[in-house]
């Protein structure tokens, strides 16, 4: 049985917190479906103090971005970016179109079609995440997507001249200084001067999340990628104290509302790794955020063994999973439910996170239990399509069709059939409604 020495906030804190967001996001995304541009530009200067005649950045001004990385600062920015395309242009490979034979004269087959335009959403108000502009441009690119449009916030009063580079580098068509709310509902509503898009990706804080749910079925949504999650599992073989809180607080300090949780199977371990997070708290530059959420969402528990271990962190289905066990392929192999297993001390998040070369954007909020992250297939369209190429392939799928059409009393759907077993058949079969059709041979 499962020992917690510390648990987060309750299921009726965050449904409440939830409820509060959804509110705020429902009456903004309708006020911007009603007046575009203007309540775009009222939220840009409510929420982010940022107003300019054009949020469209010009190409001087793109390019001035670029033009202020330092020689080593363009550099890691490339190598991130060439680790980013090549895992995505390796995936691409592996999605294949399909085209094949199934019965003599029928051909079935599916094509994957890139989506026409994508939205990618940089966050950036709070840290410039020049990161996410890898991990949702690229990716687009990379899957075949014509025209890819991103919005970043502001960063300090003015557009983020890293995330502005990095999505350039990239290979954005349009970059737009733009966040929150009021980002997500111009790019998959349209307004008078930004046209919209048909998918819309990336991570962001709690209210882009929630944008990014109440428009899907307008758009297509990567998924929904909200406060950051981590979740360290952990035993005394594989880890120590100094790794455990390290990378829980390397994760929480995202924002005040981002759950770190240590899941290992020694108290031990446990309660030295809590005594480190505390010390590492009076020391981390970013601890105002760290604490906050590791006072309100951390958790520690201490399982029996490694399949209870698994049973748990299944239940978690966490955003981010970093493994550091004496067996870190045994969670591999039976783990179901996470967004991106880190296998082995030492990986960590933030490889993933920055530069390894995976896609950062991963399921929050138990999505895992349905989906994997952000992908080059999340911007395909898998499009079937069939051909018949023979008469008696026509008129025996025709007889089978006609039969199972009149079982659901569909009698216009049983006409389409009926009429291609005569005409390709070469016998008369009666009409829809008539009498069912009698078995046919066909040659």
């Amino acid at each position: 049985m499962a020992q917690y020495l510390k648990r987060g906030a309750s299921a009726e804190a965050k449904v409440d917190a939830d409820r509060r967001v959804r509110d705020v996001v429902e009456a903004a995304l309708a006020d911007i479906e009603r007046r575009g541009d203007a309540a775009v530009r009222e939220m840009s200067v409510k929420f982010d103090g940022w107003d300019r005649e054009d949020y469209r950045l010009s190409q001087a001004e793109i390019d001035a971005a670029v033009d202020s990385l330092t020689s080593q600062e363009r550099k890691d920015i490339e190598f991130a970016q060439a680790q980013v395309r090549n895992f995505a242009r390796i995936q691409r490979e592996s999605v294949k179109d399909v085209e094949v034979e199934t019965l003599p004269g029928v051909v079935l087959g599916h094509r994957n079609v890139p989506v026409n335009a994508a939205g990618c959403y940089v966050p950036g108000g709070k840290y410039p995440l020049l990161a996410s502009a890898h991990m949702s441009v690229i990716t687009a690119k990379v899957a075949g997507v014509k025209r890819v449009i991103t919005c970043a916030p502001p960063f300090q009063g003015t557009p983020a001249r890293a995330i502005v580079a990095a999505q350039a580098m990239a290979g954005a068509d349009v970059i737009y200084a733009l966040g929150g709310i009021q980002a997500i509902g111009a790019m998959a509503l349209g307004t008078q001067t930004i046209d919209p898009v048909d998918i819309l990706v990336g991570p962001g804080n709690a209210f882009v999340a929630e944008a990014k749910r109440q428009l899907f079925g307008r758009v297509g949504i990567d998924l929904f990628a909200g406060p950051t999650e981590t979740l360290i599992i952990a035993d005394e073989v594989g880890c120590d104290p100094e790794l455990a809180a390290t990378d829980i607080l390397g994760q929480v300090e995202h924002g005040p509302d981002s759950p770190g949780v240590l899941l290992t199977n020694s108290e031990k371990l446990a309660r030295a790794t809590m005594v480190e997070i505390e010390r590492l708290l009076q020391i981390l530059p970013t601890a105002d955020h760290a604490r906050k959420a590791w006072d309100a969402f951390g958790e520690v528990i201490v399982a029996d063994s490694y399949e209870e271990m698994v049973s748990i962190a299944d239940a978690i289905a966490s955003e981010h999973v970093q493994v550091m066990t004496a067996d870190p392929d045994y969670f591999l192999a039976n783990m179901t439910n996470y967004g991106a297993l880190f296998l082995g001390p030492r990986t960590n998040v933030s490889f993933g996170d920055k530069v390894i070369g995976t896609n950062h954007t991963l399921p929050t909020k138990k999505a895992a239990r349905y989906t994997g992250g952000l992908w080059v297939g999340k911007f395909l369209k898998t499009c079937t399509y069939q051909r018949v190429t023979s008469d008696a392939a026509s008129a025996l799928i025709g007889e089978y069709c006609s039969r199972l059409c009149a079982l659901e009393g569909f009698a216009g759907h049983g006409e389409q059939a009926n009429v291609r077993v005569r005409r390709y058949g070469h016998r008369e079969v009666p009409y829809a409604g008539q009498a069912e059709p009698s078995e046919l041979t066909v040659a």
